[in-house]
């Protein structure tokens, strides 16, 4: 090892191990004002999220606000050729990719989002520019479709793909609208930043659920439920199967929870603890959360027992697990082959 790496080694041991004794995460008055040195924090769903995260934090670094490290991270994993976010998608049962995305940005408390929109490489771009440069919140359909060829956004022919999406319609003629619903063909990148000011910017993006009815519509463009940012509070953001989320506003009231002093971890678990004593399926909802509260406090909690989340400040970029409040083990989302 020459003498350059062996300082980075033991420069990337130092901020570990004193990452460790600090606790992050945790909410004692002295761990918190440690963490608040760590500010920026970025977090998001999967171990996919990672690489998003770094670029993220990269964005901040140059100069960039929090919603401009949100876009540009959840852009990179768009383009990523992930299968469950972008044009990389599996289809709905007609052999479409429908894409939802939203954005919200908390000083201001502004949002935008898209849904069931067809053909646009970004779609977290064009929910930024839905809350932007319009009077709304969101645009759906081809209304979406064309408002973001209305700003110059990049398009796809669906044409283009029309050979892919045969192929894919032809391994799925067992009745895919009878298709059992599970972690294996949906999932959601969301990505939460929490800038060195304290305001706070989350965005969801999504392919949703393979082989959906066309027209579907998760969670993840639901403001208060796939994506709810407080810049008083903190953000949360869900990942999972969308209509277990967005029947109770889940996201919503993860922030709610924190508004009562909860952890962001804690606030999570009770979330889906209220939820899991309501729903008939108790805890075999296939949901996960992540959050972050104003002191850059950070955790998530979900209904399987491996659901990993990204975490990255200055000093560290890694992948966690979420505290598990069931067995289940469910294979991780965007990953199929």
């Amino acid at each position: 090892m020459n003498n350059s790496s062996r300082r980075n080694f033991l420069l990337h041991t130092s901020i570990a191990a004193a990452t460790t004794s600090l606790g992050i995460g945790c909410s004692t008055t002295y761990r918190t004002n440690q963490i608040t040195n760590h500010r920026p924090v970025i977090i998001s769903t999967w171990s996919f999220g990672k690489p998003a995260n770094e670029l993220a934090l990269q964005t901040l670094q140059d100069g960039g606000s929090a919603l401009d490290a949100v876009e540009q991270g959840i852009r990179l994993v768009e383009s990523s050729g992930n299968s469950s976010v972008g044009l990389s998608g599996n289809p709905n049962a007609a052999g479409v990719p429908q894409l939802d995305a939203c954005i919200m940005n908390g000083p201001g408390h502004r949002a935008g989002s898209v849904a069931g929109i067809e053909g646009v490489v970004h779609p977290i771009t064009a929910a930024r520019l839905v809350m932007e440069k319009t009077p709304h919140v969101m645009l759906v359909g081809r209304g979406a479709r064309w408002f973001s060829e209305q700003q110059g956004l990049k398009t796809n022919d669906n044409a283009e793909d029309k050979k892919r999406y045969e192929a894919w319609l032809k391994k799925q003629k067992q009745n895919s609208l009878n298709k059992e619903i599970n972690s294996d063909n949906h999932d959601t990148v969301t990505l939460i930043v929490i800038d060195k000011n304290g305001d706070i910017a989350g965005g969801c993006s999504t392919s949703g659920l393979s082989g959906k009815i066309p027209g579907r519509v998760g969670d993840s463009p639901i403001i208060g439920s796939g994506l709810y940012v407080d810049n008083e509070v903190g953000a949360a953001g869900a990942t999972g199967l969308g209509e277990n989320v967005m029947r109770y506003c889940a996201s919503y009231q993860v922030v709610e929870n924190m508004r009562q002093g909860m952890s962001p971890t804690k606030a999570c678990a009770e979330a889906i603890k209220r939820i899991a004593r309501i729903d008939p399926l108790g805890m075999n909802l296939g949901i996960n959360f992540i959050a972050i509260n104003k002191r850059g406090e950070f955790g998530a909690a979900g209904t399987q027992a491996n659901f990993p989340y990204s975490i990255t400040t200055k000093d560290f970029s890694e992948v966690r697990k979420g505290q598990a409040l069931s067995a289940a083990y469910q294979k991780e989302g965007g990953n199929e082959k």
